[in-house]
């Protein structure tokens, strides 16, 4: 497998969601996680960060999909980047208030740092979270 095809797998496991379970076999130990969000602003691994996603992912609904709208690589820097839309509903109990029943659409990209032993060593996300927060009914 090409690092680039293991860095699509970890992107794949990370947002149907499986938590760390599914993501752990594509990620070095200590990997960093960082991100200039809200929700996110005190995640500082890449497990914590699968395994709020995989939180997310259960509260907004089993429904909850993703659409992969480009990803790229370059050798050079041994980085993926992947641009995406989630569509989530909040249906399930827990986020910060009860389920509201209201959907987002929320853009986001992911920055994946490859290792040399072709596996996640530093991760950032970009998303606008006050935009889907607000769609959400969240704020």
């Amino acid at each position: 497998m090409s690092t680039f095809e293991t860095a699509t797998k970890f992107f794949e496991a990370c947002d149907k969601p499986e938590g760390w379970e599914g993501c752990q076999q594509y990620v070095e130990d200590g990997a960093t996680f960082s991100a200039q969000s809200e929700p996110l602003a005190d995640i500082d691994t890449v497990q914590d960060y699968c395994e709020w996603m995989f939180g997310f992912g259960t509260v907004t609904s089993p429904e909850g999909s993703y659409v992969l709208h480009t990803s790229s690589f370059d050798s050079a820097t041994n980085t993926a980047t992947f641009f995406g839309t989630y569509h989530a509903k909040h249906t399930g109990d827990g986020g910060p208030v009860p389920p509201t029943q209201k959907e987002t659409d929320t853009h986001y990209v992911y920055i994946v740092k490859m290792s040399e032993n072709d596996k996640v060593s530093e991760m950032t996300k970009v998303w606008n979270a006050p935009w889907a927060m607000k769609e959400l009914g969240w704020m």
